[in-house]
């Protein structure tokens, strides 16, 4: 897309103040404090309510990140000073994007980024649960492993099996390509359907409802944005559909599933195991989750890597300097232009 002006009366005069409300990785705050005038959270304690309105009030620009929710009331508080919403990471559910909108503050996020990182880690989700790594480590720790026997720590092999995926976006993508040298095949559905071409390249079946999907699945892995629609789309009725015996994978968003119901059926034992990076309360994990002996609950790493992290700095440096130039920046989410 083209660049284009803002708006000349709401144009930054000089370096505008930048106020980043977690600490980032120190390359990225380092080029941010060449460039602008900055105030960083050293101690990366996250900021109350009360004191991401004053940054508001104090700043050009704020750069959050997906664990600050900003919502319309905080952004009337914060007052006219704050222009743009240069946020660290790809999802927006954080940020009240319509309040924003009509108040003409710019949103940016960090898209792509980290696609690569979290395909990673659900994939190592998707081998570790049907295999039991859990399990298998935690009884190495507890210097109970008696040695090897032909029954013991009996899992599931990953070849022929059906992985359905929910969210066929770059993120259910990577998985798929992942997913497909494991011998997995491969079912999704999505609000459209992919073109033929991507359906060619992963060997993928699209199925139209979430309902046929979840018949389907030997493993199910969520890759959906969290939204109203989307909230608790796995939900006691929907975990019902499920195979007995069926693995639950999620590295997207905790408010996608309905934790109770997902922790009734795994003590059940209708469904074997769950990959966890996420959860609907964090950074708070039920301890049932815990305890489970197959259900592995990572602290929401699925970004977590040294590239990923800097990477995203790099796009939030770039959308603050074009976006202070006087254009729009690359990786603007909304048409409030100033």
């Amino acid at each position: 897309m083209a660049s284009k002006p803002a708006d000349p009366a709401r144009r930054i005069q000089g370096t505008p103040r930048v106020i980043v409300t977690r600490a980032l990785v120190p390359s990225v705050q380092e080029r941010m404090a060449q460039l602008f005038d900055c105030r960083f959270n050293e101690s990366d304690t996250p900021l109350s309510r009360e004191e991401l309105i004053e940054a508001m009030r104090d700043c050009d620009v704020l750069v959050p990140t997906v664990t600050d929710r900003i919502d319309a009331e905080m952004l009337e508080a914060g007052g006219e000073r704050m222009r743009l919403i240069a946020s660290f990471g790809a999802g927006t559910d954080h940020l009240d994007l319509a309040a924003a909108a009509k108040r003409k503050i710019t949103v940016t996020n960090t898209p792509s980024v980290f696609t690569e990182d979290t395909a990673d880690l659900a994939m190592a989700l998707i081998i570790g649960v049907p295999r039991r790594m859990r399990e298998g480590i935690a009884l190495v720790r507890r210097g109970e492993w008696s040695g090897w026997a032909p029954t013991a720590m009996l899992g599931r092999k990953l070849a022929g099996k059906v992985l359905g995926i929910v969210g066929m976006g770059r993120i259910g993508q990577a998985v798929a390509y992942r997913a497909k040298a494991f011998g997995l095949d491969i079912v999704y559905h999505n609000r459209k359907r992919q073109p033929e071409a991507v359906e060619r390249m992963f060997g993928a079946t699209y199925v139209e409802t979430l309902g046929e999907l979840l018949e389907a699945a030997d493993i199910l892995t969520l890759h959906c944005p969290s939204n109203p629609q989307s909230h608790h789309m796995i939900d006691r009725q929907a975990i019902g559909r499920m195979k007995d015996g069926a693995c639950l994978i999620n590295t997207a968003r905790g408010d996608l599933v309905d934790q109770e119901a997902l922790i009734e059926a795994l003590e059940a034992g209708r469904l074997a195991g769950a990959g966890l990076d996420v959860y609907p309360d964090e950074p708070r994990v039920d301890e049932r989750l815990i305890r489970h002996p197959n259900v592995m609950t990572l602290p929401h790493i699925g970004s977590a890597t040294l590239e990923g992290r800097e990477d995203s700095g790099h796009k939030v440096i770039a959308n603050i300097h074009i976006w202070a130039d006087g254009h729009r920046p690359p990786d603007q989410v909304l048409d409030a232009l100033i």
